[in-house]
């Protein structure tokens, strides 16, 4: 399956911070934010308990084009994005909309929810033709 072209940039779209959150906003970040995945995000539904298993939709990106991503590793992916401020601006007593991680194979992630109401994320692997998986993997690397 061919990973979707993005169009457009939404002005939510960036990385908020310059640096790693302080342990203690990241702490309590952790805490609230979950990883649930998504089926139109799959093209294996490997251990996420989908229902349905895996439904891949021809517009939506997905994160296991490459490779079975397990849960475990996008959550450990999601933590990690937020202990190095990987994240877009949010409000106190809310979430970032974007939270954004590099895996050990250098392929970009980004997990998306709608705040300030859910804490819950699916996440999909940035395509080539994504220009914004550049500009995370600078900052990834300097954090």
């Amino acid at each position: 399956m061919q990973v979707r072209k993005r169009k457009g940039s939404s002005p939510s779209r960036r990385i908020g911070f310059d640096g790693p959150l302080a342990p203690k906003t990241a702490r309590a970040l952790i805490s609230r934010c979950s990883y649930v995945g998504a089926a139109f995000h799959k093209l294996k539904p490997a251990d996420y308990g989908l229902i349905p298993p895996s439904s891949p939709r021809p517009n939506k990106s997905v994160c296991d084009d490459h490779r079975p991503l397990l849960k475990a590793e996008a959550e450990a992916l999601l933590e990690e994005g937020i202990r190095r401020g990987m994240v877009s601006k949010f409000e106190p007593d809310s979430v970032p909309k974007y939270i954004w991680a590099v895996d050990e194979h250098g392929e970009v992630y980004e997990a998306k929810t709608k705040p300030p109401r859910e804490t819950a994320y699916h996440g999909y692997r940035l395509g080539e033709d994504d220009a914004f998986r550049v500009q995370v993997r600078r900052a990834w690397r300097a954090r």
